[in-house]
């Protein structure tokens, strides 16, 4: 695994989804250190004075390609005190802390794999599925789900992707709104929706992310269906 370095970055763009959801992107002032799609950094709001302690941050899902070395970014909503800061301070100029990369969340290619994504816990998935190519050799399935179908910001990104890769599909819910498209959904992102369109569902395996309670219903559900624990893949990122 690539080793964590720590750097200053500069807000470049910050992008305001609606319903207090944001995109963030950072360029930091030397070049990115390697890291592998489903890792995370740490973002610190404070200065940084390496002769003293790390302040205070918190973890978010790096959303950009790690062929993108001038430019991270990261998407979040605001929850807690923390994330309210975000949304006050940050705006094109301030300066940051980042340390990265960080985590083990990696899909594994060797087979099937099911991923299940409530609101910005898609970043946990957006480079992995950014890099994907006409070539992929194993089936990837997408159920990603938001309040409503606005917020599924990075839609536009998988629905190019499934247009060049045969072996990708994806599925999106929306808890508010009507489907008006295909493959669009009223509700919240569950097992047995997801297991409807699935083929061979049992010989998949899945990988979660999202907020703490989809999290545990969705694991419940899917041992509940005979899925085994050591074929489901949690990103806890809250």
């Amino acid at each position: 695994m690539p080793v964590p370095r720590k750097m200053r970055c500069a807000v470049t763009r910050v992008v305001d989804h609606g319903e207090h959801v944001y995109s963030i992107f950072l360029t930091p002032e030397k070049r990115l250190p390697r890291f592998l799609p489903g890792q995370f950094l740490h973002l610190a709001l404070d200065p940084y004075d390496p002769s003293s302690f790390w302040p205070e941050s918190r973890v978010f899902s790096i959303a950009s390609s790690p062929s993108d070395q001038q430019c991270v970014r990261i998407t979040y909503a605001v929850k807690g005190k923390f994330t309210t800061r975000m949304e006050k301070e940050l705006i094109a100029g301030k300066e940051v802390w980042v340390k990265l990369p960080y985590g083990e969340f990696i899909v594994n290619n060797s087979g099937d794999v099911v991923l299940l994504a409530g609101g910005t816990g898609i970043t946990a998935f957006s480079a992995y599925l950014d890099q994907l190519e006409t070539d992929q050799e194993n089936h990837i399935t997408v159920f990603y789900g938001a309040r409503s179908f606005d917020l599924l910001i990075y839609r536009s990104m998988i629905d190019r992707k499934v247009e060049i890769c045969p072996k990708l599909n994806a599925w999106y819910y929306s808890e508010n709104g009507h489907p008006q498209k295909d493959h669009e959904m009223k509700g919240k992102l569950s097992v047995k929706s997801a297991f409807n369109c699935l083929t061979k569902p049992l010989e998949k395996e899945y990988y979660l992310s999202g907020p703490p309670d989809m999290l545990q219903s969705l694991q419940s559900d899917l041992l509940e269906n005979n899925i085994p624990n050591e074929r489901i893949k949690i990103d806890a990122w809250e």
